[in-house]
Formats: structure tokens, C-alpha cells, sequence
């Protein structure tokens, strides 16, 4: 409410000056140079805002026809809204070969992997989106694996009578608790921090944020991954013109199978902590179900995102950023494969050397999240609520149909 008060009256001031003697002076903040990839993007939008052809495709056409000029934190937005489904690409009447060469799915995903960078916290380690490719996903995973496999084998015996699948007679459950638990903490603050000052330079408060509905919206779309359809919900561009709902299907097994695992460990955290349940847990209990579900999803969506990722047309977006979408795609895949061998061979005497594999996989996973292809969900997901509210906004331009 005080800061309410305090809007109203600076605009009142603001008002008041106007067409005095002394009229009040309101600072207007320096644009920001844009780098070439930012350059493209609103070179690009330019055009699309005279032709508009695309304007049903997605998100990123009504948003962009708000606007009649496209700064740094405009390419940032529009950027992140893209879901790089390929369909303006093949309607584009300007697409190369023409002397426009506008290509929206390239460029933006261009500006997209510089967003992570210039937003990653802490700031130095914004390099490591570059380095998060394919061979140093394997060799992270490799390396822890092989580094608690070693641990298991100095302090006991990889191969061991049947344990009924007791993990922490091999891991201390405080000591799984304290490792994860404290990289899972580190991953929520840097991609929070991250977050935050990417809101920030969008600025959706400038208008007073008449969010009602908003977030409802923006959840709705991401969970349903609405503008994977093309804009005409059959789907997106691939190999070619064809359209086709996989990428969406697939985009789906992976997100619900990852939020199925973490389900799965939030309830065997309240088991072990509020219940005094402790691991392990028969097949037939929540954590086991949500755990099985889970990994099957994250078996079915990342075999299928990596096939069409091989597969996919070079002119869809970034060839430069796939060895990192495939690094994140790996790492999903081990995570699941690994974790489902583990619950078959619990009660077996490999369970440690799986559980050591399992768990350095894990790690890997972990440690890249905040630094990969993960950042795109979270980017993404601002830039879709931004867009929920700036609609419910006045449209000062008078150009569309908002």
C-alpha cells in the first residue's frame, strides 16, 4: 500500500510539472548497446512487424507488435518466449534464400544462449553454458560414477551378500542428505538469482502489473507447452514442412517423468522425516510408484527428444547449442536408465556398484542444472508470464487486435 501511495504520488508531481515554468525532469535510462546476435533479432522483427504474417503462430508475434523498436531487454523477452517450434520459419515468405535471409527460430536462439550467460549467477561461471556439451556430460558422469565406485570398493566390497535393497548400508543417510541436499540448495539460489535479474530488466511493474489471472495463464501454458503446436495445434516443423505433435509429446514424458522423480523423493522425505518411515520402501509405495513412473517418462521423453534432435532441420535454431542440448538430453537418460536398473537389482549383490553409478550420474546431473539446457524452462516460464500480463495491459501502440 505505501508504495502504492508513493506511484501516485510521483505521478501527480510528474502531472503537476508539466507546462510550468519549472517543469519536472524525468531521467530517461541510457539504451544499452546490442551485441551482433541481439542486432539480428531486431533487424529480423523489424521486418516481421511490417509483414505480420505469423501474427496466430505463437506468443512472440503479438508481443512484438507492441512494439516499434526492439532494445536489449525486448530481444531478451521475445527471445525466451520463442519456442523454437520452426512454423514461421516455413511460412516465412523472407526466409532465405531471400535477400532478407529472416530466419526467427536461429536468431532467437541465438540471443537466447547469450540471456543464460549474461544472467547466470555467479556471473563468472556464465562461461560454463558454452562448455556444457555432450562429451563433458559423459565424462562428468563417468568421473563421479567412477569416483564412488572406488569409494565403495576401499570401503567394503562392490559385490556384497543381498542388502534387501538397503542403500544407506552402503551412503549414510545423513551423509545423502547433507551432499544433495546442499547442491540442490545451491541450484534453487543461482537459478533464483538468475531469475531475478533477468524480471527485473523487463520490468513488468513499469504499468502497475493488473496481474489478475496472470499467473493462472502463464502456469497453464507451461504445463501444456501450448505454443509447441505451431500455433494451429498441429504441431511443429522437424525434418521439413510436415508438421507433427511429437517434439510437444515428447517435451511432456520428460517434464512430467522429472517432476514424477521429484515427487517421488519429496514424499520419501516426509516418509523418512515426519513419518519415521525409513528406506527402503516396498514396490507398492508412493515413493517407489511415483519413482518407477518417473524414470519411464524420463526413459520415453529423452530417447525421443534426442532422436529428433539428430534428426532435426540445421536451419531450426542453433547448430552451435546442440552438443548442449544433447549434454542435458545424455544426462536425463543415464539419470532414469541408471535409477530404474538400480530398483530391479536392489535386492541383489550389484546393488552397490549400481547405486554408486546411479548416484554419480545424479551428482552430474545436479551440477550442471543451473549451467545447461535446463535454464530454458525457467527463462521461458518468466517470459510466458510477462507476456500473460502485458496483455492484460493497454496497448499504446493501437496496432493489433489486443
Amino acid at each position: 500500500m505505501q508504495q502504492l501511495t508513493e506511484l501516485v504520488a510521483r505521478a501527480r508531481a510528474d502531472a503537476d510539472g508539466v507546462g510550468t515554468a519549472n517543469p519536472r525532469v524525468i531521467p530517461i535510462r541510457p539504451a544499452l548497446p546490442l551485441t551482433a546476435s541481439e542486432e539480428e533479432v531486431a533487424r529480423i522483427l523489424q521486418i516481421c512487424n511490417a509483414c505480420r504474417y505469423c501474427e496466430g503462430f505463437c506468443a512472440v508475434f503479438p508481443a512484438m507488435t507492441r512494439r516499434l523498436e526492439f532494445g536489449k531487454a525486448d530481444t531478451h523477452y521475445l527471445a525466451n518466449l520463442c519456442h523454437n517450434c520452426g512454423a514461421c520459419l516455413h511460412a516465412c515468405q523472407y526466409a532465405p534464400p531471400h535477400e532478407f535471409a529472416v530466419n526467427v527460430p536461429r536468431a532467437m536462439a541465438q540471443v537466447r544462449m547469450q540471456t543464460y550467460q549474461d544472467y547466470a549467477w555467479p556471473p563468472a561461471l556464465g562461461a560454463l553454458y558454452g562448455r556444457a556439451g555432450l562429451t563433458v556430460a559423459l565424462a562428468l558422469a563417468g568421473g563421479l560414477a567412477l569416483f564412488l565406485v572406488l569409494v565403495v570398493a576401499l570401503s567394503g566390497s562392490l559385490l556384497h551378500a543381498p542388502l534387501a535393497g538397503n542403500f544407506y548400508a552402503i551412503f549414510p543417510h545423513n551423509f545423502l542428505a547433507g551432499v544433495f541436499g546442499a547442491v540442490f540448495l545451491f541450484i534453487v539460489f543461482a537459478l533464483g538469482m538468475g531469475l531475478r535479474r533477468f524480471w527485473r530488466e523487463l520490468s513488468p511493474a513499469s504499468e502497475g502489473q493488473p496481474a489478475n489471472g496472470a499467473a493462472a495463464e502463464a502456469t497453464r501454458d507451461v504445463l501444456r507447452l501450448k505454443y509447441l503446436d505451431g500455433g494451429h495445434g498441429e504441431g511443429c516443423n522437424e525434418e521439413d514442412d510436415r508438421f507433427t505433435l511429437w517434439r510437444r509429446r515428447f517435451h511432456h514424458f520428460t517434464f512430467y517423468g522429472f517432476m514424477l522423480c521429484f515427487a517421488s523423493t519429496s514424499v520419501a522425505t516426509l516418509y523418512h522425516y515426519l513419518l519415521g518411515l525409513q528406506a527402503p520402501y516396498a514396490l507398492t509405495s508412493l515413493p517407489v510408484l511415483l519413482g518407477t513412473a518417473g524414470g519411464i517418462g524420463l526413459v520415453i521423453g529423452p530417447l525421443g527428444l534426442l532422436w529428433m534432435n539428430l534428426r532435426r532441420d540445421p536451419a531450426h535454431g542453433d547448430t552451435a547449442q546442440r552438443p548442449m542440448d544433447r549434454g542435458f538430453i545424455a544426462l536425463l537418460l543415464l539419470t532414469s536408465v541408471t535409477g530404474l536398473a538400480l530398483l530391479a537389482w536392489r535386492d541383489t549383490r550389484f546393488m552397490a556398484l549400481l547405486l554408486a553409478v546411479h548416484l554419480g550420474v545424479v551428482m552430474a546431473l545436479f551440477l550442471t542444472l543451473p549451467y545447461g539446457k535446463f535454464a530454458h524452462g525457467i527463462f521461458r516460464s518468466a517470459a510466458l508470464l510477462k507476456f500473460a500480463i502485458e496483455k492484460r495491459l493497454p496497448n499504446r501502440m493501437q496496432l493489433d487486435a489486443d
